[in-house]
């Protein structure tokens, strides 16, 4: 079981390089941006859909660590109940389960719409990059994120004790 765990905790490393490539790339970007646009008066044209193609890249990158993790927005309004009852572990396994499993619809659709960019042929303005690369990113990510989710869930009903390697 160490070595699966040891595994997922390599795999989840490369989503998370991949988003700190994306942001650096996104910093240089908006530096040169300003530095054209205030002293040469010259706007670098393409940055806007440069910015927006990071800005996917960074945030679904982010998404399957961060469901390993455990560590999304959630709303604990009713956690003191849940705690009091013992029920808190089951909670967080059933609602991470089915979240995992609802993901996969968006995950799905977002395929459809990729393929039918490619079959159109759509592209960026600027400089001409097809979308359907970023959509099919956007899809890969998010059905990471719902396998993730789906193993996290399952494990949290099953076998708690071996989610301790994966935390931070």
């Amino acid at each position: 079981m160490r070595m699966i765990a040891s595994l997922a905790g390599q795999l989840l490393a490369l989503p998370v390089v991949i988003a700190s490539a994306a942001l650096f790339g996104l910093m240089v970007l908006t530096f040169l941006d300003v530095i054209m646009r205030s002293v040469f008066d010259a706007p670098i044209q393409a940055a806007t859909e440069l910015i927006r193609i990071a800005i996917a890249i960074i945030v679904f990158s982010a998404l399957p660590l961060l469901a390993a993790r455990d560590e999304h927005i959630s709303v604990d309004l009713l956690d003191g109940i849940f705690r009091r009852l013992n029920l808190a572990r089951w909670r967080d396994g059933i609602v991470t389960l089915i979240c995992g499993v609802i993901l996969y619809f968006p995950a799905e659709r977002v395929t459809v719409l990729a393929e039918r960019a490619r079959g159109y042929g759509d592209t960026t303005e600027y400089l001409s990059i097809p979308t359907f690369y970023v959509g099919w990113f956007i899809a890969i990510m998010t059905f990471a994120t719902a396998a993730v989710m789906v193993i996290r869930g399952i494990i949290l009903l099953v076998a708690p004790q071996y989610l301790t390697n994966i935390q931070k």
